[in-house]
C-alpha cells in the first residue's frame, strides 16, 4: 500500500507509472466521502499517454485520520506536500467536488506547479447559507448512527436521477452504496465539517491564469450548472463543458464522456 507521510500524515497514493519521468502527470484529487477509486475509469484511459496520480485526502479512503487539518487550506497544503515527495514539478491537476475546492487554491496559490486545471462539479462559492442546517444535521446523525444509517439520503445528492433510475447499473449502485457505507465515521465527520465551513474562492479566481477546464452535470443538485457558469465568467479563456445524464459524481455516472471532453480540452493544452 503505497503511503508518504507528509504534514504529520500518511496520504494513501496510487501512481500509475512511478518510474517514467517521460509522461506528462495527470493528478486527480476525489470528492467528499469517496476515495481514488471515483477515478478508475479516468485513470484507465489515460494511462496510456499520462502519469496518473491518484490519492486520498486525509480522513478519507485509505489515508490516516488526523486530529485536524481538514480546513481547504491545509489540505491544500497536503496536496502541495504530496507533490513535492513524488517530485512533481508539473501536472494537469483534475479535482471533482471537494478536490475541485483544493485545486482552485492551487491554482491561486501555485499556478507554477500546474500544467492546467480541470474543474469537476465543484464551486468557487462558501457553502449554501441555505444548505448548512441541513449538513449539520447530517453529520449529527452520522455521528450518533454511523453513516450506513444516512447513506441511502446520501446517495440522491452523490448522483443524478438517470444514474439511479437505470435498472441494467443496479449492481453498480450497490458497490458505490457498499463503498460509501464503508467510510470510517471520524474520517467522515471531519472532512465534512471541512466543506461545510469553508471559505469561498471566487474573489481570486480572476488571478487564475492557468488553462482551465470547467465541467458539471446536467443533473448536479448539489453544484448546479449555475455555480460551473460563475466560475466560467470569472477564469479568463477557460472553457466549460456539460456532461448529459449526470449528476455530482460524473466520472462514475458517465466515464465516457468525461474522458472524452478532458482528452479533447488536454489535447488543446499540449
Amino acid at each position: 500500500m503505497p503511503t508518504v507521510h507528509i504534514n504529520n500524515t500518511d496520504i494513501y497514493y496510487e501512481d500509475s507509472a512511478p518510474n517514467d519521468t517521460q509522461k506528462p502527470v495527470m493528478v486527480f484529487a476525489h470528492g467528499l466521502l469517496w476515495n481514488t477509486q471515483m477515478y478508475d475509469k479516468q485513470v484507465a484511459y489515460f494511462r496510456e499517454h499520462y502519469r496518473c496520480i491518484a490519492y486520498d485526502f486525509r480522513g478519507q479512503g485509505q489515508s490516516q485520520i488526523t486530529k485536524s487539518g481538514y480546513d481547504m487550506d491545509t489540505l491544500t497544503e497536503d496536496t502541495l506536500a504530496l507533490l513535492a515527495a513524488l517530485h512533481i514539478e508539473k501536472c494537469h491537476f483534475v479535482g471533482l467536488s471537494m478536490g475541485g475546492f483544493v485545486a482552485q487554491r492551487i491554482a491561486i496559490k501555485a499556478p507554477e506547479r500546474l500544467l492546467s486545471l480541470i474543474l469537476l462539479e465543484t464551486s468557487a462559492d462558501p457553502e449554501d447559507p441555505k444548505n448548512v442546517p441541513q449538513y449539520r444535521k447530517l453529520v449529527k446523525a452520522i455521528r450518533w448512527m454511523g453513516i450506513k444509517r444516512v447513506s441511502n439520503k446520501v446517495m440522491p445528492i452523490m448522483f443524478g436521477s438517470s444514474f439511479l433510475a437505470d435498472k441494467s447499473r443496479k449492481s453498480e449502485r450497490k458497490e458505490w452504496l457498499t463503498m460509501l457505507q464503508g467510510n470510517r465515521k471520524g474520517g467522515v465527520i471531519k472532512a465534512t465539517m471541512g466543506v461545510i465551513e469553508r471559505l469561498g474562492t471566487y474573489d481570486q479566481l480572476g488571478a487564475i491564469t492557468t488553462p482551465t477546464l470547467i465541467v458539471v452535470g446536467d443533473e448536479d443538485a448539489a453544484t448546479p450548472y449555475e455555480k460551473a457558469e460563475r466560475m466560467h465568467f470569472a477564469i479568463k479563456g477557460s472553457k466549460l463543458a456539460i456532461v448529459k445524464g449526470a449528476g455530482h459524481t460524473a466520472t462514475v455516472e458517465e466515464p465516457e464522456q468525461v474522458n472524452r471532453i478532458i482528452g479533447q480540452f488536454l489535447e488543446c493544452c499540449v
